[in-house]
């Protein structure tokens, strides 16, 4: 580690100013700050930071999706082991995935400086839990700083790569999905090119053995000290003097929350959670009456501080769970007696109102879901677009937990013995290379009787249409290999593998019928490009010939948005209608309809 002095402040940034997202932010303050490796893969809210990474010059910097977040940490350690800045994004349980090397990193140290930008979602608008980040931070040891807006994330990212090489360490940059999406004037810089330092041959330091190990963990603990008491004087930390009767110590952006609902108390806004500025905060806490924590997500700071033996309040006045806005921050302050509670005017009827997530018109994962549910299949599912097959009206979906995990859920199932009907787990192209190949070859070792279906929509399609290793296009659409999911399957072992088209359900059935009765392991190839990415897919649309329709409604099974009630019934039971506009012509509405009544609409 350097000494303290040797941490340069962030250079100034120019007078102009463009309208950026966070995320872009993000990317913009990388490049400034002479990155010359980006990594990632892709996860709301994190994807646009390195599709933005990648907009930059080649020949500046190199950007690419990796097969999962483990992976893509992996790479940006090695371009920092060779002396050149790097770094990697991901959403937050991403970084479950990529916690190992992170541990051993924040031994280790860097070379060139090494950044891990971490997008947490509080309110989980599109993950499968609520975590936080800081957590993490404190567990392997490392810092993380916390911008407020997106000017902030411009400038954390440039002094986070200055932080991690003057203290030899990865620095964790923390982002939640507003401040990742929000938009805001950025006042930008140029870029500041950072001279290769190549690598360093020194083992005892990047050979993380428990011998070298035992020697750097005491370097770990004095590194958080150092950098705890270079925060207390950087200035990242901002103390806004006011009202002493109160204090509010809040960071990221619940900092914006506290000063709408409550500008004119005295603010103690931290840039960094972790390591904590300890003499900072108990001199804050010295100059008001009450202290009071503002924070989203777990009470971190909370904890820190009455740790200090400090008295504050916080989660006895806001949620723990869910994401903040200023209409909770102001009634944590109206039960704290700092402001007057605001009158409900939300119409209870419009906030139930909430339209639920569907398929889009034509998805391939439909006619996939909707002959496992006909099958009977015991069904393990997985994380992407087809996890919508667990709700009404496909409802064919048994379990989900995380990325990777239904292969290994269906071999556990099978494993036990207890279940009669056939187990299936189905999964996404991207999500099998992500971490679905290490159970497939479990499933053959154990030699469980279980069906795996791929559902291969040859694109990253959940967060937003990103190439991977099975598209055959690289970050900037240049042709490279394509992963070959039968050739990959045969290797691990899987004797009985089909390739079917989701579109003709009748193969499609029967397909899955002759992989359900195999011993052993079966792998279903479902092939069929998703509707929207990387091009909108659309045919002739289809119409409903009401005179024909009997109201089976074995249609609305498909649960597809194009269709609807119609006002016309048969027999006491509404007859349906396809909204022409939103119908692409996939026709598997008209495949299983039991009166032929739906058809190509005639001019």
């Amino acid at each position: 580690m350097k000494a303290e002095a040797a941490v340069r402040p962030a250079e100034p940034a120019s007078s102009a100013s463009i309208p950026l997202t966070g995320n872009e932010a993000i990317a913009r303050g990388a490049w400034e700050a002479g990155v010359r490796v980006g990594v990632a893969y892709p996860g709301t809210p994190s994807t646009e930071v390195l599709e933005n990474l990648s907009d930059y010059a080649p020949s500046e910097i190199y950007t690419q999706w990796a097969t999962n977040e483990k992976t893509a940490l992996d790479m940006a350690i090695g371009a920092s082991f060779a002396g050149v800045r790097s770094m990697t994004s991901m959403k937050h349980v991403g970084l479950n995935v990529a916690a190992d090397p992170l541990m051993s990193q924040a031994y280790i140290g860097v070379n060139g400086g090494l950044v891990v930008v971490v997008c947490d979602d509080p309110g989980i608008h599109s993950s499968q839990t609520e975590q936080d980040t800081r957590l993490f931070a404190r567990f392997a040891g490392v810092p993380v700083l916390e911008p407020s807006d997106a000017q902030e994330a411009l400038e954390y990212t440039r002094l986070a790569f200055q932080l991690s090489e003057d203290f030899d360490t990865p620095v964790i940059l923390r982002s939640t999905t507003r401040l990742s999406h929000t938009r805001s004037s950025v006042a930008v810089g140029e870029r500041v090119e950072q001279a290769p330092k190549g690598f360093i041959e020194d083992p005892q330091k990047t050979v993380i053995i428990p011998a070298n190990a035992r020697r750097l963990h005491p370097k770990v603990v004095a590194r958080e000290a150092a950098v705890a008491r270079y925060f207390e004087g950087s200035g990242i930390h901002r103390w806004e003097k006011g009202d002493r009767k109160f204090g509010v110590v809040t960071h990221g952006t619940a900092y914006l929350y506290v000063k709408e609902i409550v500008p004119e108390v005295s603010i103690l806004k931290l840039g960094s959670s972790y390591p904590l500025a300890e003499n900072t905060i108990r001199e804050f806490a010295a100059s008001v009456d009450r202290l009071i924590v503002c924070e989203e997500l777990e009470p971190f700071l909370e904890t820190e501080i009455k740790a200090l033996g400090l008295a504050a309040e916080g989660k006895s006045l806001f949620p723990r769970c869910g994401e903040l806005s200023p209409e909770l921050v102001r009634e944590g302050f109206a039960k704290a007696g700092l402001v007057e509670a605001a009158p409900v005017t939300l119409n209870e009827t419009v906030e139930n109102m909430a339209r639920p997530p569907v398929l889009c018109p034509g998805c391939p994962h439909t006619a996939s879901y909707l002959a496992l549910r006909g099958l009977g299949a015991r069904v393990t599912g997985d994380i992407g677009c087809y996890t919508l097959a667990a709700v009404d009206p496909l409802r064919s979906i048994d379990t989900t937990v995380c990325m990777g995990a239904s292969i290994g859920n269906a071999v556990g199932i099978a494993l036990s013995g207890t279940e009669k009907r056939p187990i299936v787990a189905t999964i996404g192209d991207s999500t099998f290379l992500h971490s679905g190949i290490p159970p497939l070859i479990d499933a053959v070792y154990n030699d469980v009787n279980i069906t795996v279906v791929i559902l291969d929509n040859h694109i990253t399609a959940m967060t937003g249409g990103q190439d991977h290793a099975g598209t055959g296009r690289g970050m900037r659409g240049e042709p490279t290999y394509q992963v070959n999911y039968e050739q990959m399957c045969r290797a691990a072992g899987v004797d009985w593998i089909r390739t079917a088209d989701p579109y003709e359900v009748g193969k499609m059935y029967q397909t899955l019928r002759e992989a359900i009765v195999h011993k052993g392991v079966s792998v279903v190839i479902c092939s069929r490009p998703c509707v929207l990415d990387p091009v909108r897919i659309k045919g002739a649309p289809l119409e409903v010939k009401a005179a024909g329709c009997v109201a089976c409604q074995s249609c609305m099974n498909l649960g597809c948005p194009s269709i609807t009630w119609s006002d016309e019934t048969y027999e006491g039971r509404n007859k349906v209608k396809i909204d022409p506009t939103t119908c692409i012509g996939c026709t598997l509405c008209a495949q299983v309809c039991l009166s032929d009544c739906i058809q190509p609409v005639t001019a």
